[in-house]
């Protein structure tokens, strides 16, 4: 069924991406030309990489670190495969001990200096799939699947490269006990401008509008934990995500953008629900011209029942009016999806194909499975069981749900690409101001697969499909470890691409010269101008930049931690901390594990809620189906009828499992009632009939706002 353009004025047909090409056959003579081209750069490699392991040059340091580079075999790695073990904590111990600190019965200290509520755990491999099992001696035995994919896990594990430099010099910002990060430069640091949002999810990692408090960082602590951030060794890399809450009812939100940019951060980035974009185009492009270059926009799926859960009534309308604001005003757009079995993995094909029908629009997808923390902390063991989803679930849901991806040919770890960055740092030389993008977390931690799109025509391939990405990572990795000047580096780089390049797998009207292109525009080798992308690009720099005809989409899967999964050794490499007073945590340690947000935000507290309203008032919330308003709804962007049209998922009410944390906790409430109920009965019946004491006056049940039953004494006699 052909795709159609829905629009507030009507809709028309489109070509589908999977529409055969016209006239390939003329195409052939080039890709077998190109065949050659390949062979003899195989040829001129091999005599290349010969002479390249000849005395190897010592790698320098650059001025963004205090140490050298590191070679292929400097790299440490944590332990991997299984069976192994790690460190990591009790579900129920942690909880309590957390609750004691904030309560101040326990000093926030002992978290530097103790091991509070660690335990061992074991990763095996069990039944076909990969699990964490531990056991507390106070609270007894936990377990977690962790892939249902065992070649998966290995393959991803398997083409882990290692860890980045050691942070060095960053005692003042990396102080946390064992949650200390203690590897790499980090690649998105976020900063919670606050800690107020305009909506109610489930799920919701910070339990935002539910803490009691204002915790809301003040212009003197942004500009603070900025400069903070470039000080450390090895510098913080190009990009910072201000997030919350909702960021972008921070009445500083333009300052911090404008100021993060002069700083020197050339990727300035937010993670916001899209309301105030959607609201306002003039907000859209007062963030652009403050320098804000990404937005990752909260995405559940095509259409708004895929979003119901959310309890926004109009939130897919939301969703593209911010897209269609953002990108008019020169903002780019990475819709995150926050995943969970029975809820929405489903969406995970339909948000794909959205993607691959508006390649000008979309080049990036971020999927985030489920997280059990903030209000699903104490989510029951059924439902928990039930909602699980692990990147290796992804994965397979991808190549299900759209015949994209092999997962061991075409899925790798996100640092994969730190051999990449590690070649990009050697030809960009010590005078270098900044380190390249490296994303060298655990392997357990990231995944992502990049897909290559033709805008014109919508022809699409896995670029792994085409490219040997593998053994040219291999490759690489000798030209990194030679250590030679610039385009000595240059010239082995480009050998190594064009050796592992198959241009018969790749897209009809793809050329050897266009993957050339790519590789220079993302590595910035030769000096040309795609576009600038630092403080001072302008709006002919964005279109430059989109002008390119094909779109790298790259899918992205981030697993973030919880209680019952969580492991030390990934935390220690997070290339996602969190900037707070209290200095640069993991994005797991800060959110999940011990939970340092609830700490530090309550010791830095802004106000209560009650002082803060009296104050400042109320802000507008979207929650209980409240629509928001548009001034319009007209977008230019593909739909797909069907999956716009397509309902709820109801995976979870066939199994009769609660959705969410709120549902799971009206059904506890209403079971206690009922019990209590019941045990009421029956002593009433033991006193009548055994005691012979005299019949009570009967009750009436009224139903309070929740539908729970709540008893009240009849008012009249009987």
């Amino acid at each position: 069924m052909p795709s159609i353009q829905v629009t507030d004025m009507g809709a028309r047909a489109t070509s589908k991406a999977s529409q055969p090409i016209l006239g390939e056959d003329m195409h052939k003579p080039v890709k077998y030309f190109e065949k050659g081209i390949t062979y003899a750069a195989a040829g001129v490699w091999a005599v290349f990489e010969r002479l390249n392991r000849i005395r190897p040059n010592p790698s320098f340091t650059p001025k963004w670190s205090d140490k050298p580079l590191l070679k292929s075999h400097q790299k440490t790695k944590p332990p991997l495969g299984w069976p192994r073990e790690t460190d990591s904590l009790c579900p129920k111990c942690v909880p309590e001990i957390r609750q004691q600190i904030l309560d101040g019965k326990l000093p926030q200290e002992i978290l530097l200096h103790e091991k509070v509520g660690e335990i061992k755990a074991q990763i095996i491999q069990r039944d076909g799939q990969i699990l964490m099992v531990k056991d507390c001696p106070k609270h007894g035995h936990f377990e977690d699947v962790m892939s249902i994919d065992v070649d998966f896990f290995r393959h991803l594990e398997e083409m882990f490269p290692g860890r980045d430099i050691p942070a060095h010099n960053d005692e003042r910002l990396h102080h946390h006990g064992s949650s200390t990060i203690k590897h790499g430069r980090g690649s998105v640091l976020t900063i919670d401008l606050t800690n107020r949002c305009n909506m109610m999810c489930d799920p919701c990692f910070m339990d935002a509008n539910q803490v009691g408090f204002v915790h809301e960082l003040t212009w003197e602590d942004i500009k603070t934990l900025l400069d903070n951030a470039i000080s450390i060794k090895p510098r913080r890399q190009l990009s910072v995500q201000f997030s919350g809450g909702e960021p972008t009812i921070s009445p500083y939100f333009l300052d911090a953008i404008r100021y993060a940019r002069n700083v020197g951060y050339n990727s300035v980035q937010a993670a916001t629900n899209g309301i105030e974009f959607a609201k306002n185009p003039d907000f859209a492009r007062a963030a652009a011209d403050a320098g804000l270059r990404y937005v990752y926009l909260q995405f559940d799926g095509i259409g708004n029942a895929a979003n119901a859960h959310r309890l926004v009534g109009n939130l897919f309308d939301v969703k593209l009016r911010a897209i269609e604001n953002l990108h008019n005003a020169g903002v780019e757009i990475v819709p995150v999806t926050t995943i969970l079995n029975g809820i929405n993995n489903e969406q995970v094909g339909r948000i794909i194909q959205f993607a691959l029908d508006n390649p000008k629009k979309i080049a990036f997808l971020a999927f985030q499975p489920v997280s059990f923390t903030g209000r699903d902390e104490e989510i029951s063991d059924e439902r928990r069981q039930a909602q699980r989803y692990t990147l290796s679930h992804m994965a397979h849901d991808v190549k299900n749900q759209t015949g994209l991806g092999e997962p061991v040919r075409d899925w790798f770890p996100i640092s994969f690409i730190s051999t990449f960055a590690d070649w990009a740092d050697l030809v960009h030389g010590p005078q270098a101001d900044w380190g390249q993008v490296s994303c060298g977390c655990h392997p357990n931690c990231g995944i992502g697969m990049a897909v290559l799109i033709d805008k014109d025509t919508r022809e699409s391939a896995p670029v792994t499909k085409f490219f040997h990405a593998d053994t040219f990572a291999k490759d690489l990795m000798k030209v990194n470890d030679a250590a030679r000047g610039k385009w000595l580096s240059i010239f082995g780089g480009i050998l190594a691409l064009l050796k592992n390049y198959d241009p018969f797998q790749a897209p009809t009207h793809f050329r050897l010269t266009d993957l050339l292109k790519k590789f220079d525009k993302s590595y910035g080798l030769t000096g040309r101008d795609y576009g600038k992308v630092t403080g001072e690009r302008t709006a002919e720099d964005i279109e430059k930049r989109r002008a390119d005809r094909w779109n790298i989409l790259f899918v992205a899967g981030m697993w973030f931690q919880d209680l019952f999964n969580y492991d030390f050794r990934r935390t220690e490499q997070c290339i996602i901390p969190y900037a707070t007073q209290e200095g640069e945590i993991s994005f797991c340690a800060y959110n999940t594990g011990i939970g340092w947000r609830k700490i530090i935000e309550k010791m830095h507290m802004t106000a209560t809620l009650t002082r803060w309203y009296e104050e400042y008032g109320r802000h507008e919330i979207f929650a209980g189906g409240k629509e928001v308003k548009l001034g319009s709804s007209a977008h230019s962007l593909t739909l797909n009828p069907e999956h716009v049209a397509a309902g709820v998922q109801h995976d979870l009410d066939d199994l009769g499992i609660a959705k969410n944390a709120r549902e799971e906790k009206r059904r506890a409430r209403e079971a206690r009632l009922r019990e209590q109920e019941e045990n009421e009965r029956m002593a009433r019946l033991y006193r009548q009939h055994v005691l012979k004491e005299p019949s009570l006056p009967e009750l009436v049940q009224i139903q309070n706002v929740d539908g729970v039953n709540l008893r009240q004494p009849e008012i009249f006699d009987v």
